[in-house]
């Protein structure tokens, strides 16, 4: 369902959740829990000003008895890293029977392991940067030589963390070793990329397989950071948000449709949003693929659904509607 279509019929939409008792679940316990409190309580709100009964769901550790506790109807989730982004939640919501937004078990487990992510867009044909992948059980010495190749900066990622927790850009090879050796300890296994310096931008997806479609893409200039690190995403004035993003309209229309095969080759639920770089020589690369982006005052995905006509409360509504969406 469009836009257009779900504004035409926004009320009947609006009684399918009538005496549903609606959980936002967030929280959790990952370092990105604080983010996805203010998303849930943001989203608490929207869903009471539609007139719906909702209830706020902090997890703190066992989300198995604090969600049966609850006895919903419909979840809404906006977990952000584990255990919630990953599927563990959403697998418990299935046993359940319980509807909930978003992804299923397996796209989140795939858009959270960018391992599993890159590996997915490199067979589909999704351009993005050459990389090499460290397990934790490799020989760091055995993977110098692969890193070397790919040329200086480079970029270090956790595996399977969200919110740009622990990536650094690394701009020779003598602080490489024991920068991955200390982030290793912490994180275990990282993916080192290709530095692609240019744009940073990010289109939202919303809706499932055949009628998934994209949002107008954001491009984000950092004020003061060398990139889009946590600080920036999350403090108030540190980036600029540039809607539609200034591209030629080749290169914008492409990425749109590079960043909708993303969602739809790991088969991704209701909402996405996808992550990428356009270079100074206008070649796109596809980064990752937040399967639960932020809701925030700040965040990237209601800022887009606004520039498409949709206004926080309805993009709330509009998501809560792809539960029903079964095209795959």
């Amino acid at each position: 369902m469009k836009i257009r279509e779900f504004l035409r019929k926004r009320y009947k939409i609006l009684q399918k959740f009538r005496g549903k008792r609606i959980g936002v679940l967030c929280g959790g316990t990952s370092g990105e829990r604080e983010v996805s409190i203010r998303s849930g309580n943001k989203i608490f709100s929207a869903i009471k000003k539609l007139g719906l009964e909702a209830k706020l769901i902090i997890i703190e550790g066992d989300f198995v008895g604090e969600i049966l506790k609850e006895k919903i109807d419909i979840a809404f989730v906006i977990f952000h890293g584990k255990p919630g982004e990953d599927g563990k939640v959403q697998g418990f919501l299935d046993l359940l029977g319980i509807p909930y937004t978003g992804s299923g078990v397996l796209a989140s487990a795939c858009g959270m392991n960018k391992f599993i992510s890159k590996k997915i867009f490199m067979a589909s044909g999704i351009p993005t940067p050459p990389g090499v992948m460290i397990y934790r059980y490799e020989k760091l010495s055995e993977k110098l030589k692969e890193i070397e190749k790919l040329g200086f900066p480079v970029i270090v990622k956790p595996k399977d963390e969200g919110s740009s927790l622990g990536v650094e850009i690394v701009k020779n090879i003598k602080n490489l070793k024991e920068l991955i050796d200390a982030k290793r300890k912490s994180y275990g296994d990282l993916l080192v990329e290709k530095y692609i310096k240019g744009k940073i931008v990010t289109t939202g997806i919303l809706g499932t397989g055949k009628n998934a479609f994209a949002l107008p893409v954001l491009e984000l200039k950092p004020v003061r950071r060398e990139f889009y690190d946590y600080f920036a995403k999350y403090t108030e004035g540190e980036t600029e948000f540039i809607i539609p993003a200034e591209l030629p309209t080749n290169v914008y229309k492409e990425l749109q449709e590079h960043s909708l095969m993303a969602h739809r080759v790991l088969e991704c639920r209701g909402f996405s949003r996808v992550d990428a770089v356009v270079s100074d020589t206008n070649e796109i690369f596809i980064l990752e693929v937040n399967t639960l982006p932020g809701m925030t005052d700040l965040s990237d995905l209601p800022a887009e659904a606004k520039k498409a006509g949709l206004s926080y409360e309805d993009l709330v509504l509009f998501i809560l509607n792809t539960i029903f969406d079964e095209t795959t």
